[in-house]
């Protein structure tokens, strides 16, 4: 299935139904009177964060989303039937946005949680409301008012405990595969992976999602290469993974490129808790490995991990490293006292 992280649709909440103009007529009563019966309310557009989706891929064949209208006014004072709401179905961690991408309208981090999109229209009166001493036989009735209608924006941002960043040929996809059940495609030739993949890693009878985003090159900031349209899935994620191939001549500058860019996209990824490795040291010799490590220490300030995806070397003290950082941050979170009701436009920090 291919993965989709933005689509952009068209929702229209039912329209109220028409109220009803009638009279009572029955055979010995000579004064029977209105009994038009108002009209049913439109369904809202609700959208739903359902467990088991992880891609927008339905909102590619299908835009256009509209509730059922309420059914008019009956005689005999029947109200009519209230449409049916309309229910959208959306992964976790989908964003809602107005149609010029400036405002987030909704942003659905829970299974379960429920936002109302667009309210359906109010029904219309009947005659028999209209009644009153001084006019008896009232022929007035008030039709139902539309639904509320729109254009959004429905932007997916993953919601991983730990991102897996670098420029592309890094070996990211690579190491996904060795740490966990996901199958990206990882051949023998470079090539970079075009959309987001995840994987459910198992470390000591523990577990944490990690996402594999396509990697960035120079000028992504600036739209070049795919720009740097996935670094949305990283915002949520507690730890970044920093991989460096270490077949390349130079470590230190294949760094500096993706904290740049990293740096320029904002969404306070430049200050999340980061562990950097060293790829691909089963290329290596140890002399170059210890030559590159240390340029890579300089360039990053911090401690500089070696590992390989393909021959497992370091990767099990990398992913303990990696669940200590998760592990913390999750205590964190369950530590904040909440404030106040939650607000559109919320997320996950580090």
């Amino acid at each position: 299935m291919k993965f989709l992280d933005q689509a952009k649709i068209y929702i229209k909440a039912g329209g109220g139904g028409d109220g009803c103009v009638s009279f009572r007529r029955e055979k010995y009563i000579e004064f029977g009177g209105p009994n038009g019966g108002d009209g049913g309310r439109g369904g809202d557009v609700v959208v739903e964060c359902a467990e088991g989706l992880n891609t927008l891929i339905d909102f590619r064949y299908k835009q256009h989303f509209k509730a059922q209208r309420g059914i008019h006014g009956m005689g005999r004072d029947r109200t009519g039937k209230s449409g049916e709401d309309l229910i959208i179905k959306v992964p976790v961690g989908t964003q809602i946005l107005d149609e010029y991408k400036e405002t987030v309208i909704a942003d659905m981090t829970e299974v379960g949680q429920r936002f109302v999109l667009a309210h359906g229209g109010k029904g219309g009166l009947g005659n028999a409301r209209f009644k009153t001493s001084t006019n008896q036989a009232p022929r007035k009735f008030t039709p139902g008012t539309e639904g509320e209608e729109l254009w959004v924006w429905l932007r997916l941002k993953l919601i991983a405990d730990a991102g897996l960043v670098g420029l592309p040929n890094a070996g990211k996809s690579t190491f996904l595969t060795a740490v966990s059940r996901a199958r990206p495609k990882v051949a023998d030739y470079p090539f970079t992976t075009l959309h987001p993949n995840l994987g459910v890693v198992y470390m000591d009878e523990e577990e944490f999602v990690l996402a594999d985003i396509p990697g960035l090159i120079e000028g992504a900031h600036e739209g070049a290469g795919l720009g740097t349209r996935f670094l949305g899935h990283v915002e949520r994620c507690r730890v970044l993974l920093h991989l460096v191939d270490g077949t390349q001549e130079d470590v230190a500058e294949a760094y500096r490129t993706v904290r740049t860019e990293m740096e320029a996209y904002g969404g306070g990824l430049a200050e999340k808790p980061e562990i950097v490795a060293l790829n691909k040291c089963d290329a290596l010799d140890e002399d170059t490995i210890a030559e590159r490590r240390d340029a890579l220490t300089k360039a990053s300030g911090g401690k500089v991990r070696t590992v390989s995806g393909v021959s497992g070397e370091g990767v099990p003290e990398l992913l303990r490293a990696l669940f200590a950082v998760i592990k913390g941050a999750r205590h964190d979170e369950e530590d904040v006292v909440d404030d106040g009701p939650w607000q559109p436009g919320g997320g996950y920090s580090s």
